[in-house]
This record gives C-alpha cells, structure tokens and sequence, in this order.
C-alpha cells in the first residue's frame, strides 16, 4: 500500500482513506457508508495550504444547521484535520459531516490531488436550479455531480448555473467572476450562493492591489464581451474559454499573473482556532 508519514504528526497518510474522528476516540477506519450533509475541501502542496481557517469556518457554519455534532465537537475534528494533513505531495482532502443512520459523525477523505487544469469549458443545463441549499457545501453532491457529468457529455468541464431571472450565479463546483476593466465583478451574496473561499481571497488581493471588488447581478450576454473565470480550491484561477464571456490572449496572461499571486497566499498548516476566534500558530490569512 502506498503510504506516507506526516513529519509532523508521525501519521500515516494513505490515498483515499476514510477515517471517522471522534472526541474521545480520536481517528478510526471509516468506508463510504451513510448520507453526506456537508463538505469542504482543500488543495494541499507540500504541506501548504491557502486560507484554511476560511475552509474550517465555512464548514464549522454548515455544520451548526444540525443538532449534532455541535461548534466545539466540530472544532476540535477541524483541529486534528489540519494537524494530520501531509507534510509531502499534493493533496485534496475533504472534511465531511455523515449521516449514519443512528446520528451524524465527522470524517476526513484524504484524496491525491487531481491534475490542475488552466482553462474551462462552461455548459448551462436547461431547467431551473434545483439546488435545496445552495449556500451549504454538500447539500446538494449528488445534483451537482449529475450536472457535472452532463456537462462532460456536452464537451464542457463545468455546469454553469442560472438564476430564475437569467443572471449568472456560479458554476457547479467553481465560483463565477469577471473583469470590467480593473474591476473585479461577480455575483452579490445571498441565500442562493456559496461563500467562495478562492473568491474572497482574490477580492482581498485586488483590493491590496489598489483595484475595486464590486457584486453586480448579470446576464450572459452582459458578460458577452468581458473576461470570465472560474475559481476553486483545486485549480486556483481558470479563465473560461467557451461558453460564457470572451477569452484573448492578453487576458490568458492576466490570470497566470493573479493565479501567481494567489498561489503566494498559501502557508504551512497549523493549527487553527476554535469558533471564539483564538490566534492560529502558524496560519494566517
């Protein structure tokens, strides 16, 4: 079995394993049994990781719409995720709050990054958005990988998804954004949006670049003559060279200079702090 040892925990990291955590127990086997509620994931590169505390509150957030397994319980596992993650390779694990049957538990799928890829490839699904809880990651998987798999079927990489009204919202695994000018646009918050944790960090670094970060709600074909890009966790920044906005060459130059600077923001993982805000060891944003 191929296997690595964290240098910093002495762990041992196995491609795709499941490992439920427990509060008194710690970590133990686990398959791919049960309902999954929610989800976060995160690229890890030689043990560096780019706004990990985000991904932590963002999950601790979903999380608390259950009874169980509470803020403190949920803090506590994200603690002992980040203090396992590998110190060597490039990985994309994925927290999960499962539904067992008898009541939910917390476990982590460590998981081999996937290739990065430098563009995509957009496909826009007939039909209403059916998501039930859009602004919760993992509430809707199955749906999202359905259109995920449609939209490869299309020739596409990723499902953009709609509004009743026609405005762009996001793709099915990416945050949406584009360029007017030396604005960084997307869409406004709201129930029907997943916070991006990409996204906020690059409205951070535009800021920081003396550049604005606006919401605006748009159509298609507003975006007909701007550039577009998709952001995640896993690749970073891809400009969209089909199906929404325009691609040229200059703009392909663009986001390989954002994308550097982004990259720059990931840091050794440490420790992160509980919900009452508590510094982080080696963390920062």
């Amino acid at each position: 079995m191929n296997t690595e040892t964290n240098a910093a925990t002495g762990t041992a990291a196995t491609p795709d394993a499941r490992r439920w955590w427990d509060a008194d127990g710690g970590w133990s086997t686990a398959d791919a049994t049960g309902t999954v509620l929610v989800i976060d994931s995160w690229l890890v590169d030689e043990g560096r990781v780019r706004g990990l505390d985000r991904h932590a509150e963002r999950f601790r957030s979903s999380c608390d719409r259950f009874p169980e397994p509470g803020p403190d319980r949920t803090d506590r596992f994200m603690r002992a995720v980040a203090e396992s993650l590998p110190a060597r390779g490039r990985w994309f694990p994925r927290v999960e709050l499962v539904d067992t049957g008898s009541g939910t538990r917390l476990r982590m799928w460590l998981r081999p990054a996937p290739p990065r890829t430098a563009t995509v490839r957009l496909w826009t699904p007939t039909g209403p958005d059916r998501r039930r809880l859009p602004a919760v990651k993992g509430a809707d998987l199955d749906h999202l990988a359905a259109l995920r798999a449609d939209a490869t079927m299309a020739g596409a990489d990723e499902a953009l998804l709609v509004s009743a009204e026609g405005h762009v919202v996001e793709g099915a695994s990416t945050s949406i954004v584009w360029w007017r000018g030396d604005t960084l646009c997307g869409p406004p918050p709201g129930p029907g949006l997943l916070p991006g944790i990409t996204r906020s960090l690059l409205g951070e670094l535009a800021r920081t670049a003396g550049l604005q970060a606006v919401t605006e709600r748009a159509t298609a074909a507003d975006l007909a003559g701007l550039p577009v890009w998709t952001l995640n966790a896993l690749h970073g920044i891809r400009p969209v060279t089909e199906g929404l906005g325009r691609l040229q060459d200059t703009d392909a130059e663009e986001a390989g200079r954002w994308q550097s600077r982004l990259a720059a923001l990931a840091v050794p993982a440490g420790e992160l702090p509980d919900s009452r805000g508590e510094p982080m060891k080696e963390v920062s944003p």
